[in-house]
Parts: C-alpha cells; sequence; structure tokens
C-alpha cells in the first residue's frame, strides 16, 4: 500500500539517554539558583560597601569644608 507509514520503536538507548539527560539538568536547578542567588547576594553588598565609601568621602569633604569656614571667621572676626 502506497503513503502507508510503519510505525518503528525507539532505540531504548536513545530514551535512556534523553531521560539521563533531563533528569541532570532538573537535579542542577536548584544548585544553579542557589549560585545565582548568592552571586546577586554578593554583589548588593558590595554596592552598598561602595556607596557607604561613597558617602564618608563626600561627609569628610562636607565637614573640611565647614571647619575651614568656620576657622576662617574666626581669624576674620574683630575681637575688640
Amino acid at each position: 500500500m502506497a503513503g502507508e507509514t510503519t510505525a518503528t520503536g525507539v532505540n531504548p538507548q536513545v530514551t535512556d539517554s534523553v531521560t539521563i539527560t533531563n533528569t541532570k539538568v532538573l537535579a542542577e536547578a536548584p544548585a544553579m539558583a542557589m549560585g545565582s542567588l548568592y552571586q546577586t547576594i554578593g554583589n548588593s553588598v558590595a554596592m552598598a560597601a561602595a556607596n557607604a565609601v561613597y558617602a564618608q568621602q563626600q561627609a569628610n569633604v562636607t565637614y573640611q569644608a565647614a571647619s575651614t569656614l568656620g576657622i576662617t571667621k574666626l581669624f576674620s572676626s574683630n575681637a575688640g
């Protein structure tokens, strides 16, 4: 009969290989997710530390400017 196809079985080794690969991917998913989470947390902590250092540097500049202005006013005032 023309146009008829016959069903052929899949090699059991191919089925096992696909099953093992899918199981391996599913088993690795939680570890990959936790690794990604740890990297994100580490990056966030590093950025927080960098922002704290930047804020401290800016505060030091402000304090130095205020001190300089105060001392200048003290020296330039008429004491009597």
